[in-house]
């Protein structure tokens, strides 16, 4: 599942960053937790951006 996960934000990601509300999409969409999302963005790198609710 983390593979898919990575490969989901890669798909979105602009700039090395991803927008909260993208990431929080991505989440509902696989079925998983939002730690699970940021855990795979640490690792990618990618900055979690614009966030709503602190999740990230």
């Amino acid at each position: 599942m983390k593979e898919k996960i990575k490969e989901e934000i890669q798909k979105r990601v602009k700039d090395n960053r991803l927008p909260c509300a993208v990431a929080r999409n991505i989440a509902r969409e696989l079925s998983v937790s939002y730690k699970e999302v940021g855990k795979a963005a640490n690792e990618l790198q990618v900055k979690i951006t614009d966030c709503e609710l602190g999740c990230f």
